[in-house]
């Protein structure tokens, strides 16, 4: 039995973001708990405190207790916790100490002096349990996103802990891939473990958890059945700042407005690993000023388009044609602005003001300016922030802003809205409604239903590094969106 007993924690005086208070629950053994909420009311933070990284890593103000079988948490070192509770992370590259997915797997049993008989054995039946036979001997660095969750999952349930902890697991996941998610967690389940799941994507859990936890500034706010909570209305649903539940209805797209006559042709796009074809484009057109959404299973070459669109990638081929101009590798690195999917490889400076303020001219009213586009993205109270304190969805719409300041014609977003809660999701859909308004061309790499749904008006659906097909919203293109999102959910 999992038990909060007026648990309040906070991080600093200057932040409130993530602080918790008030805080008395009790998780019986065998329950799947989902804890959801907008981003910065305190799902994490509840996280760390039943996996010992609060007190034991993050340091703070803690108040009241949470017990696992009577034992106080904050009394225990984590190599005692370990044992007891598993915890799979937003970004399990995070979480990872080895370079090859044996070691990972072995890494936490090794710690604990486990004899080697032991650890092999054990291995041998988690492999077994989650079918990754196929990543077994491979380097961490060549697995994709969906296998290194994976092994993450994999590597938690090596000392078959009681307690598993997953924060925002599917962030950084495609489709397909949250459907394998759900595949480990309905095993635990069937196992008996307790587990609790931090979450925005909601879709692919109503079937798995058995209780609801709502929280809003740091509070549990609504504490429900998964019964109570399915009946909640859509609208009841968007107030609380929830994802949807349900999957995406393609044909009500919220995007009507008419396409510019004018083109951008991407001719010859050619670009190898190796000797690994990885993009093959002879010409493809869209619309200027289109919002356009690049769909396609990971792996089928949308951020290699990407990087090449940008001319980030130096060894690719091929030209953009725009304006009766023409734009080698080269001249792309001016035209084009790239926001990736890992925001902080690309976060540079100490503060957030000074990060957006690094995209612009240096004029005397870039700071105005500046302000303006955070206040857009509602996290002007960050901005003497360091970037790398902030959360994934923080640092993403920091990445955001930066795009927004640089003024480019063509910007490229890798993921924009991975990890964002609803509200967040609907203020970057805004601000690409307001960059498209200005005239710019945005190419939007999404596995987002809902973004694709509110944002998209053009598609380029890209498969083994080629464009399948390409056109905008028409009965053809919805039916092709409902059919790839419901064979990547596994439906």
């Amino acid at each position: 039995m999992l038990e909060f007993n007026n648990v309040s924690f906070s991080y600093d005086a200057a932040s409130t973001s993530g602080q918790i208070s008030n805080i008395t629950l009790t998780i019986p053994e065998g329950q799947v708990v989902l804890i959801c909420g907008e981003s910065g009311c305190g799902k994490t933070t509840l996280t760390r405190l039943i996996n010992g990284l609060i007190p034991n890593y993050y340091e703070g103000d803690l108040l009241g207790s949470v017990r696992v079988h009577g034992d106080k948490i904050s009394e225990k070192a984590l190599y005692e916790i370990a044992p007891v509770v598993g915890s799979v992370f937003q970004n399990p590259r995070s979480q990872f100490f080895a370079v090859d997915t044996n070691s990972e797997l072995a890494f936490g049993c090794e710690n604990l002096g486990w004899p080697e008989e032991k650890i092999t054995a054990r291995m041998k039946e988690v492999v077994a349990d989650f079918h990754i036979q196929f990543l077994m001997n491979r380097s961490i660095f060549a697995l994709s996103g969906g296998e290194k969750q994976k092994i993450a999952c994999a590597s938690a349930a090596m000392m078959n802990p009681e307690i598993l902890v997953l924060d925002e697991p599917s962030s950084n996941l495609d489709l397909k891939s949250i459907h394998e998610l759900g595949k480990v967690i309905r095993l635990w389940k069937d196992q008996g473990k307790t587990i609790i799941i931090a979450e925005h994507r909601l879709s692919y859990l109503m079937d798995l958890v058995d209780r609801v936890l709502y929280m809003r500034d740091g509070e549990i706010t609504d504490d429900m059945s998964i019964q109570e909570f399915k009946k909640l209305s859509r609208e009841e649903i968007a107030r609380m700042g929830l994802r949807s539940r349900l999957p995406i209805d393609f044909k009500q797209h919220y995007k009507t407005a008419s396409l510019s006559d004018e083109q951008i042709t991407m001719s010859n796009f050619y670009f190898s690993y190796g000797n690994q074809p990885a993009l093959q484009i002879d010409s493809v057109s869209v619309p200027k000023g289109s919002v356009i959404g690049i769909v396609g299973s990971n792996g089928a070459g949308k951020t290699t388009l990407a990087r090449c669109l940008c001319g980030l990638e130096k060894k690719s081929s091929g030209e953009i044609h725009m304006d009766g101009k023409s734009y080698s590798s080269k001249k792309r690195l001016n035209l084009c602005y790239m926001v990736m999917q890992n925001p902080s490889h690309q976060l540079f400076t100490e503060a957030v003001l000074d990060e957006v303020m690094l995209s612009m001219d240096g004029n005397e009213d870039d700071q105005v300016t500046a302000e303006q586009i955070l206040m857009d993205l509602n996290i002007e109270t960050l901005k003497q922030r360091h970037p790398m304190s902030l959360s994934g969805g923080q640092q993403q719409r920091v990445a955001i802003a930066s795009a927004v300041a640089s003024g480019r014609e063509i910007m490229v977003f890798d993921e924009p809205t991975s990890g964002l809660d609803f509200r967040h999701m609907e203020e970057v859909a805004a601000v690409l409604e307001k960059l498209q308004q200005m005239g710019k061309t945005l190419f939007i790499i999404t596995h987002d239903p809902e973004l694709i749904q509110r944002c998209c008006d053009y598609f380029l659906f890209v498969e083994n590094g080629k464009v399948k097909w390409s056109e905008h919203w028409n009965e053809h293109s919805e039916s092709e969106l409902a059919a790839f999102f419901a064979e990547e959910n596994g439906l």
